[in-house]
């Protein structure tokens, strides 16, 4: 991730949604610069939406879609990452969900948000194949 990113002046004051992911930006989830690696953190992202996804549909799922992906702020090592899920849309076979990564930041413990996108998930069955979500 880039060290250009700058803080925006919309910044929430604070995550909504639910916590789905908390971890630690470890020195192994680098890139060759030395920042935290963005496909990393869009795999937490993607992970702690489909945690939300799945107890939405109480059924496997599977990511079919990213929307408006956008990357704020860097990742450093050491700071404690958060992932925050909300609900947006439920349609037949597939839900939507707004992720948000927040960092606190290792050594100031400033919270800001650092990443933020749109994830859609389909309930699957047992052999991969789309069935709609089983709404309770």
């Amino acid at each position: 991730m880039s060290h250009a990113s700058t803080r925006p002046s919309t910044q929430p004051a604070a995550p909504q949604g639910e916590l789905v992911i908390r971890t630690i930006a470890m020195p192994k989830d680098t890139n060759s610069n030395g920042d935290i690696f963005g496909g990393w953190l869009l795999s937490q992202m993607d992970l702690g939406g489909a945690i939300l996804a799945r107890n939405l549909a109480h059924s496997r799922v599977a990511t079919v879609a990213i929307d408006a992906m956008s990357f704020l702020n860097p990742v450093f090592v050491g700071d404690i990452v958060s992932c925050h899920a909300l609900h947006q849309k439920t349609g037949r076979t597939s839900m939507r969900i707004e992720v948000a990564a927040w960092a606190q930041r290792h050594k100031s413990g400033e919270h800001l948000r650092v990443t933020c996108g749109v994830f859609t998930y389909v309930a699957i069955d047992d052999d991969g194949k789309p069935q709609p979500v089983q709404r309770s």
